[in-house]
C-alpha cells in the first residue's frame, strides 16, 4: 500500500490551492461535513461515486493542507484542519461555507417556486 501524502505545514498553506480544493462541489461536500464532525472515515461520507475517485478528492484537499488523515487499523480517518487553514486565511473558510449554505437555500427556494408552478398550471387545466 502507498504511503500516506503527508499535508502541508500551517505556514506553507497556499491561497492558490486551498481555493483550487474548495472549487469542487464533491470536495465542499467533504470539507462541510468535516465542519460538522470532528474526525471521520472515508466511507462514512455517503457520496455515490467510486472509491477512486473519492481518494482523489482528499488527495487534493490533504495536497492543499485543509484536511489531516490518519490510519486507524484500516481506516482512513479524516479531519478538517480548521484552526490551521483560520490562522493562515481568517474568515476564508466562514464565508465559502455561509455561502456554500446560501446557495442550497436558493436552490430549495427555487425548486419550491418551480413545484407550485407546476401545480398551479395543472389546476388551472
Amino acid at each position: 500500500m502507498a504511503k500516506l501524502q503527508k499535508e502541508p505545514k500551517t505556514a506553507e498553506i497556499e491561497l492558490t490551492a486551498v481555493l483550487y480544493a474548495l472549487s469542487d462541489e464533491t470536495r465542499l461536500t467533504i470539507v462541510h461535513k468535516l465542519t460538522i464532525t470532528e474526525e471521520i472515515a472515508c466511507g462514512y461520507f455517503e457520496i455515490d461515486m467510486p472509491k477512486s475517485s473519492l481518494s482523489h478528492h482528499f488527495r487534493v484537499l490533504r495536497s492543499a493542507g485543509l484536511v489531516a488523515s490518519r490510519k486507524e487499523g484500516t481506516a482512513l480517518m479524516n479531519r478538517l484542519r480548521r484552526e490551521d487553514i483560520d490562522q493562515r486565511f481568517p474568515g476564508l473558510l466562514d464565508s465559502i461555507l455561509t455561502s456554500m449554505s446560501g446557495k442550497k437555500k436558493s436552490k430549495a427556494k427555487s425548486a419550491g417556486r418551480s413545484a407550485t408552478r407546476v401545480y398551479m398550471d395543472t389546476a388551472k387545466r
